[in-house]
């Protein structure tokens, strides 16, 4: 049977709709939350075509549309999930209207600013994120205290902080002024709230964070709140390379 006959695996399938990243969808099949052609489907690689009818809590999915991405310049105060249980503004909500269904690329925390890319394709969205596309994400930090140079030179070396093992981690001095300063950060993968984490761990309190890049994404000019998207083009030539080659030691991702 051809692939075009067979069609792709379900979960695989609500990935590219954007309802949902390919975990999550596995995670929605196990939970009874998804029909094919009216009956559950009890396994995520089950074979769905564009002319069946799929239904995620009874209510019909439409077919994938074609990839697409936005730059979102994500302001603080805003949680990158679709429904807060503590009833915080959202990033999603706060999307123009007509926007489509989006999920985000990574993840940055209420008190975090920047660069988030979005997208209505969660396949793309899970290629954007593996580390071993070796992708560099900086950030810009302000922080509060006494700035240890040599210390902060050797996190390029990994590092361990209340029992946690970080990977390495580039961060420059730019400037000071008083007991603030500021700070780039480069990193490729990482834990959550790494960069927090890792400075309180040098004795700086984080005061602002914000992300300027993501691989080869820049936030550029873009203001806060503010959504451009991506040529597919530029779609096209970025995501097959996947990889970014660092001019010095750069690293891992947080937020």
């Amino acid at each position: 049977m051809t692939d075009e006959v067979r069609g792709e695996r379900i979960a695989k399938w609500l990935g590219r709709t954007g309802v949902a990243s390919r975990r999550d969808a596995e995670r929605m099949i196990e939970e009874g939350r998804v029909k094919l052609n009216g009956q559950p489907v009890t396994h995520p690689a089950t074979f769905v075509t564009n002319s069946d009818l799929v239904q995620v809590d009874n209510k019909p999915v439409s077919n994938p549309d074609r990839t697409r991405l936005w730059r979102y310049h994500k302001p603080d105060g805003l949680v990158t999930t679709h429904k807060d249980p503590e009833g915080r503004p959202t990033v999603f909500a706060s999307l123009p209207e007509g926007m489509p269904r989006v999920i985000s690329v990574g993840r940055l925390d209420l008190n975090s600013e920047g660069l988030l890319l979005l997208t209505n394709d969660g396949e793309l969205a899970r290629r954007l994120e593996l580390p071993s596309n070796g992708w560099i994400r900086r950030y810009r930090v302000r922080v509060f205290g006494v700035v240890d140079e040599a210390r902060l030179a050797s996190l390029a070396e990994g590092s361990v902080f209340e029992g946690v093992r970080y990977g390495p981690i580039e961060a420059v001095l730019d400037s000071k002024k008083g007991d603030n300063a500021w700070l780039t950060v480069s990193l490729r993968e990482g834990k959550n709230r790494e960069i927090r984490k890792v400075m309180a761990g040098l004795n700086l309190h984080v005061s602002r964070l914000l992300r300027t890049s993501y691989g080869p994404f820049q936030l550029g000019t873009l203001q806060r709140g503010e959504l451009e998207e991506v040529q597919s083009r530029v779609i096209r030539d970025q995501v097959p390379k996947a990889v970014e080659k660092p001019t010095a030691r750069k690293t891992h991702q947080a937020n």
